[in-house]
């Protein structure tokens, strides 16, 4: 009797207060600095991997807080305020957290529920905060792009890569994020092409539940859920996880830029909660050596058709004034810009939405490299996603730039080669110390260090998607 009445009085209960949350995506530490960091989960129907029928992770109303601490046990720890988990925002929550001490690893976890009384640990994180400016200690970095889920999950290589995906990567994610995280870097860099609105073609997304599937679908893999839980990452967006391949502001095809815009910042730790309004163009000082500017490049450019000369931009005038400023303030040994698409190339010659391409904002890219050599600014280096194949290669006004390449080899191409007849660079005019000898994916890797006489070090190292050297370049400040 007493058994069937707590049947029924459990029965009786509101729905929310039955249902189990989950966080099937994991956790992400984002924008981590010396003192602050912005932590993020979403709440989800179902635990994952496994996608729902529809080829989802259905999210969950709740609430959800965010417990931290030096203590892996979380004794001492603190908590951030109760947020709630709402469809309109896709069931995500973010908090800032402050006050944090420089170089300390933290440990975090998610409470949550359908409501207060109900929250328990669902799953639990670790990042490290920045070193400051005045630390010695090595730092390491990551940085990758290009993650086609379709081509990967299918075997459909997108554009002439291998097609290597077993049914266990299938199961766990991109090999890259098991390479990534036996490596153990201090953060990671996710410069654009996160997602693919617009693969496979015909089924490409547009409306608002298709856009967010896509990114449910990528970050419910065990390789990322695990890798992302322990390491903090910076995030950029470009052209496919914008609206669609080489998209600018313009046209009515969806979805639309305001769509585009308002959803990278809702999906990725960027930018506190709820905040459309700050630029997503910034700059942290991530080391004694070391400052990064990550630069925005869908948000404010001129239209890809405009005739290229001074009065068009990628950047925007905004932006690229405090570029200019934020680089002449900086006493950083090197100054590295991290940018959605290239700037030297050279690239093929049939596109026309970067800095290297002829028909795209060259001018831009020239003006600026000559404004760097006009006042002086040495050791200013790129680092760029978008290009689907590894490169290091060197502008003829000195400013060198190392593309990262494609995160999976069903993404990977071979590349191009200065001096080619269909290329930004049919004179031969750009240095190529390395260009990958066949497609592959894989990231970029860096070691900034302090070195003899106390001279900044960057070791640069292009690796596959199985953690295998590829090719490093060692650097020295003067």
């Amino acid at each position: 009797m007493h058994a069937r009445l707590a049947v029924l009085l459990l029965l009786a209960l509101p729905a929310a207060a039955n249902a189990q949350v989950h966080a099937a995506q994991g956790l992400f530490a984002g924008e981590v600095t010396t003192g602050t960091v912005l932590l993020q989960t979403r709440l989800t129907a179902i635990p994952g991997p496994t996608l729902d029928a529809e080829g989802d992770v259905p999210g969950a109303a709740g609430v959800a807080c965010f417990e931290y601490g030096t203590d892996a046990a979380f004794a001492g720890a603190q908590r951030t305020g109760w947020l709630k988990a709402e469809a309109g925002g896709d069931f995500l929550v973010r908090a800032r957290v402050e006050g944090l001490q420089p170089a300390t690893t933290y440990h975090y976890r998610v409470l949550a529920g359908a409501d207060e009384a109900s929250a328990q640990p669902l799953r639990t994180g670790r990042f490290k905060t920045l070193p400051g400016v005045g630390s010695d200690a090595p730092l390491t970095f990551a940085m990758g792009s290009c993650m086609n889920y379709h081509a990967f999950m299918h075997g459909k290589a997108n554009g002439g890569g291998p097609v290597t995906a077993t049914g266990e990567d299938k199961r766990l994610g991109y090999p890259s994020f098991a390479a990534l995280a036996a490596l153990q870097p201090d953060f990671f860099i996710g410069t654009g092409d996160i997602v693919y609105y617009d693969h496979p073609a015909p089924t490409a997304a547009k409306t608002l539940p298709e856009l967010r599937r896509k990114w449910h679908e990528q970050f419910r893999f065990p390789r990322l859920v695990e890798f992302f839980s322990a390491t903090p990452a910076f995030w950029s967006k470009d052209d496919h996880d914008f609206r669609f391949n080489d998209a600018d502001l313009g046209g009515t095809r969806a979805p639309d830029a305001v769509t585009g815009i308002g959803l990278f910042r809702e999906q990725m730790p960027v930018l506190p909660a709820g905040d459309l309004n700050s630029p997503s163009y910034r700059t942290h000082r991530i080391h004694r050596h070391v400052q990064l500017w990550f630069l925005e490049g869908r948000d404010h450019r001129s239209p890809n058709a405009m005739p290229d000369g001074p009065d068009k931009t990628l950047w925007g005038r905004e932006q690229r004034a405090w570029l200019q400023r934020t680089l002449k303030a900086s006493d950083a040994p090197w100054k590295i810009l991290i940018t959605p698409t290239p700037m030297v190339g050279p690239d093929r010659n049939s596109k026309n939405d970067n800095h290297a391409n002829l028909r795209g904002y060259r001018h831009e890219a020239d003006d600026f490299f000559a404004w760097l050599r006009s006042e002086g600014l040495t050791n200013v280096l790129t680092f760029c996603g978008d290009r689907h194949w590894q490169y290091h290669s060197i502008h003829p006004l000195g400013v060198e730039e190392f593309s990262v390449g494609a995160l999976n080899d069903e993404n990977a191409i071979r590349g191009e080669k200065p001096g080619g007849k269909n290329t930004t660079d049919p004179e031969g005019l750009i240095r190529q110390p390395y260009l990958y000898p066949k497609p592959t994916g894989g990231f970029l890797h860096v070691r900034v260090s302090t070195g003899t006489e106390g001279r900044a070090k960057l070791d640069l190292t292009f690796r596959d998607d199985h953690g295998e050297v590829l090719h490093r370049v060692l650097k020295r400040a003067d």
